[in-house]
This record gives structure tokens, sequence and C-alpha cells, in this order.
């Protein structure tokens, strides 16, 4: 199971301003070992984000995205104790969940 994910959600005047950044090698399938042998594809292909248990986004990802990820975005709509979910998913079936709350 990878690292937990980092969460930061803040409530701002203009809406929730949240933070999360991501543990994941996220390889890409075109990388050689020292051995000179392929390194198989592996990385994050879907993002969901929950906000009290409805969704307030969903990124499909391929195998251009950095390493270990770092995702920003706003939404409306949420306050202070809030309970946000972030989900990802990668190639190979791997699932990783993490919550916070909104401050």
């Amino acid at each position: 199971m990878a690292d937990p994910m980092r969460i930061r959600a803040t409530e701002q005047p203009d809406g929730v301003d949240v933070r999360v950044l991501m543990a994941h090698e996220m390889e890409t399938g075109q990388r050689r070992d020292s051995a000179g042998k392929i390194v198989p594809a592996h990385f994050i292909s879907n993002v969901t984000v929950t906000h009290n248990g409805k969704p307030v986004l969903n990124a499909e990802w391929g195998p251009a995205v950095a390493k270990n990820p770092y995702l920003q975005f706003k939404f409306k709509g949420g306050r202070k104790g809030d309970k946000l979910t972030v989900t990802w998913t990668d190639n190979k079936g791997d699932t990783r969940t993490d919550e916070a709350t909104i401050t």
C-alpha cells in the first residue's frame, strides 16, 4: 500500500482550496532499468474527490504525470468541518483512499 496522501483543504471566501500530494512512482513504461529491461507502466489512472459523499472532481490521468503527483483545485459549497475524501486507482488496480476535514 502506498504512503498516505497529504491533503489540505481550507475554506476561502471564493470556495474551498484543496491541495493533495500523492505518493506514487508513476512509471511510464518507457524507461529502462540498469539491466536494460523496460520498467512496466505503473501510474495513477483515475482520481476522485468527494465532498460529504458527493463528487466534486473526477480526473483521468495517463503515464505523462510526474512522480508523486500534486493536485490543486477549488470548489464551491464546502464549509469548515465538512469531510473531503480523495481516492486514486492505478493501472494495476491498486487503490488508495484518504480523508481530510475542511479547515
